[in-house]
């Protein structure tokens, strides 16, 4: 995935500097050429030989070490690095990046970088959220650093509050994310909906679907990756919400109605993957719920129609999408819903198609548009939901 790209590591004095060696070795099994650079702080936390081992490179703490090949090695690898990762970033680091310092190695070899650079503080709440560290981090995003926000928990100084440096593997998504999309959705504003919705029947029970909101959450994730300010409104799912996208949980159809019509109106495009339980339980005797043998006495009426409306009320420019899952007459029944729901376009597939439906981890569908008709092949969802985006913004 990151065959071809450098990736500089930047590490100092902080207890987190342990966990660096994980991103390294997840950074190289992705192929990346990862190279280290360490303050003299950092080495009491954790040894060079531990990062030239995983990544087979030198790992470089002294600005006049002599023992590399004849260059100035700070501006090579400042030349070659596609992105900077500086984790963990203490306070004292952060206020050199800000201010222009280049007094080590490391901070030198940042100050001739051209490429993005992305930082992580971990350090002492009262640190993090002293006005100085605050205002030296304003400084470093006014210049095009990406401060990457620090866990809430409890620190190695026994303190509890922000200040913990996320996971490597949060991390990890950083760095792909940066070096694997294109950010051609950058300004665009998207709504998705993703999977199930719950219609209570009592306490206990409720009607629901098979949904598990998988091609909506790779939609989402897509999106934010490419860019795009996302919006995604979830029924129950049991999915890990993706990474750079605001998520708006919900449980019952109305609930998602309410959700989806209070945001619609600013985006530019509204993609609905979510499978709405369709009908929602009414009883036809409020005083007499059950009938003989348990049977609950209840009738069930339609829940509220989220498509057909964001179709009757949508703004100029804006691009609306469906999905369509059915078991026969797919083209017929997807393009009739079309019309009737003044969509832009729809994701039709068929639930008896090998490699479809609910739960797979591919699809094979079809968009469907008033002058067109392009069927895709079975591939992951993940690839679906890229061409999706493409179709709707280049399409």
């Amino acid at each position: 995935m990151l065959k071809g790209k450098t990736v500089l590591l930047g590490v100092s004095g902080s207890i987190a500097a342990y966990k660096i060696a994980y991103l390294a070795s997840a950074l190289k099994k992705l192929s990346a050429d990862v190279h280290v650079l360490m303050t003299k702080n950092a080495v009491n936390f954790i040894n060079p030989i531990t990062f030239e081992t995983l990544t087979g490179n030198k790992c470089l703490v002294d600005t006049f070490d002599r023992n590399f090949q004849f260059s100035v090695e700070h501006v090579a690898l400042a030349k070659k690095a596609d992105v900077v990762m500086m984790a963990p970033a203490t306070a004292n680091v952060i206020a050199k990046l800000a201010h222009g310092l280049a007094d080590d190695m490391l901070t030198t070899t940042l100050l001739a970088c051209t490429c993005k650079k992305l930082i992580s503080p971990a350090m002492n709440t009262h640190m993090f959220e002293n006005p100085i560290t605050q205002e030296n981090l304003k400084i470093c995003e006014r210049f095009g650093m990406e401060v990457i926000a620090p866990a809430d928990g409890y620190l190695a100084c026994g303190d509890m509050g922000a200040g913990k440096m996320p996971e490597p593997e949060v991390l990890l998504e950083y760095v792909i994310r940066e070096l694997c999309y294109q950010k051609d959705l950058a300004g665009k504003k998207i709504l998705v909906t993703a999977g199930p919705t719950r219609e209570a029947i009592d306490p206990v029970r409720y009607i629901t679907n098979h949904s598990t909101g998988k091609m909506g959450y790779a939609v989402a994730k897509a999106a934010a990756y490419r860019g795009a300010d996302v919006t995604l409104v979830t029924g129950p799912a049991a999915l890990k919400p993706p990474m750079f996208v605001h998520v708006v949980p919900v449980e019952s159809a109305k609930e998602m109605f309410e959700a989806v019509t209070a945001r619609s109106a600013g985006m530019d495009a509204i993609i609905k993957a979510a499978a709405v339980a369709d009908y929602r339980p009414r009883f036809v005797n409020p005083e007499k719920t059950k009938k003989r043998d348990g049977e609950l006495a209840i009738e069930l009426e339609r829940t509220d129609d989220i498509l057909k409306w964001l179709g009757e009320h949508k703004k100029a420019g804006q691009f609306l999408c469906g999905f369509s899952m059915e078991t026969e007459h797919m083209l017929e029944n997807s393009r009739a819903k079309l019309a009737r729901k003044n969509l832009d376009m729809i994701v039709a597939n068929n639930l008896k198609v090998e490699g479809a439906g609910f739960g797979t981890d591919t699809n094979v569908v079809t968009f469907i548009r008033k002058e067109k008709e392009i069927q895709l092949e079975r591939m992951p969802k993940e690839e679906v939901a890229d061409r999706l985006l493409d179709e709707i913004f280049a399409g």
